[in-house]
């Protein structure tokens, strides 16, 4: 088991930069390219929305094909486990109790390492005008839709200071018993207001709720007009982050609505909110 203060301490290029992200949705064509390609360091498994299903044969094969390559099963929005899963083909299993996650400690994460990888923490330097300075050229890239080209620099804070472990786990232990309810709670609401054509299947509930809508933009100013708050799935990093065309992740940013089931949001509102969906549905 590692600790981190931020993500990997030792891993300080952005995860976009210095591995191949895969999710559920792109997993052929993260094959295809693996193979017969220079294998760089490695791939980055993001679980959408907190999915939990481990894709065990997807890792195997791309092992077949590249033995050397590192996988880190990125779980970050997943429920945290507090225990090895044995059976994972991944390398490296990363969880976080960061804002707006599940077990929600506004700092921190864990990772469980295969047995043969030795993790060495690191002490980087940092200075918060960097920090600054590479969200500003990441948020333009985005607005611009263009190339976010990496410019290396002190950004990455490690000086958190990182509890023990068992005082870590005690506290992710409580947390994640009251998260988990007032999920179960919001997410009743919302499963029970809302139609059930628009809602995702359940194993991508838990992070958020999630909604697909036709109209996303007209619902969300609705939203906010009425004193709620929801979000906006990302969009997509294809052209941003690397070449090529993502229609999956591209869907899912016209369409898709988060609602929030954590301790920032009421019975109340969650009742409100889908009122105000229900008034405003194309």
């Amino acid at each position: 088991v590692c600790r981190t203060s931020c993500c990997c301490p030792t891993m300080k290029v952005p995860t976009s930069d210095s591995t191949r992200r895969a999710s559920s949705a792109n997993r052929s064509g993260v094959i295809s390219s693996v193979d017969g390609a220079v294998v760089g360091i490695g791939l980055l498994y993001a679980h959408t929305y907190g999915e939990p299903s481990t894709p065990n044969d997807f890792f195997e094969s791309l092992k077949q094909i590249a033995p050397e390559l590192l996988i880190v099963d990125d779980r970050c929005l997943c429920i945290p486990d507090l225990a090895v899963n044995s059976a994972t083909k991944a390398d490296i299993q990363l969880y976080s109790t960061g804002y707006a996650k599940i077990v929600d400690l506004n700092f921190g994460g864990y990772a469980f390492l295969r047995d043969d990888m030795e993790y060495r923490a690191a002490r980087l330097s940092f200075n918060a005008a960097h920090h600054e300075e590479i969200e500003r050229a990441y948020k333009d890239a985005i607005g611009k839709r263009a190339k976010f080209v990496y410019q290396d620099s002190d950004w990455l804070d490690t000086d958190t200071p990182v509890p023990a472990w068992e005082r870590y786990l005690e506290r992710i232990e409580r947390s994640l018993l009251q998260s988990l309810e007032q999920r179960i709670l919001l997410n009743q609401i919302y499963a029970d207001m809302l139609p059930a054509e628009i809602q995702l299947s359940g194993g991508f509930q838990t992070w958020r709720f999630n909604i697909r809508v036709k109209n996303k933009g007209q619902v969300l100013q609705k939203i906010f007009s009425s004193g709620l708050f929801a979000s906006s799935h990302y969009v997509s990093l294809a052209g941003i982050m690397d070449d090529g065309h993502a229609p999956h992740a591209e869907a899912l940013a016209k369409n898709v609505v988060n609602l929030f089931n954590d301790h920032h949001f009421t019975a109340e509102q969650a009742e409100q909110i889908c009122k105000v969906i229900l008034e405003n549905l194309a």
